[in-house]
């Protein structure tokens, strides 16, 4: 029940960021991405404390010999930078700069009710949903 708890906890203060720091505003994200147009930097400092938040939250985690709620720590194992990462991050950020959603985002304004993120949702879990077909053939 503890680890129920702070999945929820954790879902919601992230959601909450993503809304507060204007995330979940297509606009905003394509305001942020259009550097020869309409640039919008304020999306600037929401990544400057994102990554500046996880450097040190990583260095202070990663002291303890466990995570609070769990066995063991799961971090990835692989270091080589493939095809395969290198397609599904150009997709994925040809995906962010056409829609101006990532799937966080997302997922928080599917919740309240957008309806380009109502589409956007369904067809980002079929695609998912595919690739994994797709590559489970390989």
């Amino acid at each position: 029940m503890a680890r129920i708890l702070a999945a929820l906890l954790s879902g919601v203060l992230f959601g909450l960021g993503l809304a507060i720091s204007g995330m979940t505003d297509p606009a905003v994200v394509l305001g942020f991405l259009d550097l020869f147009g309409d640039f919008n930097p304020a999306l600037m400092f929401v990544l400057g404390g994102a990554v500046g938040t996880t450097m040190l939250a990583f260095r202070l985690v990663l002291r303890r010999p466990a995570p609070l709620l769990e066995d063991r720590f799961q971090l990835p194992t692989r270091k080589d930078i493939d095809a395969r990462l290198l397609i599904g991050a150009g997709l994925f950020g040809i995906g962010w700069g056409l829609a101006g959603y990532c799937p966080g985002p997302a997922l928080v304004s599917a919740g309240a009710l957008v309806d380009t993120a109502l589409v956007f949702v369904p067809v980002m879990l079929v695609s998912g949903v595919l690739t994994r077909r797709l590559l489970a053939g390989r």
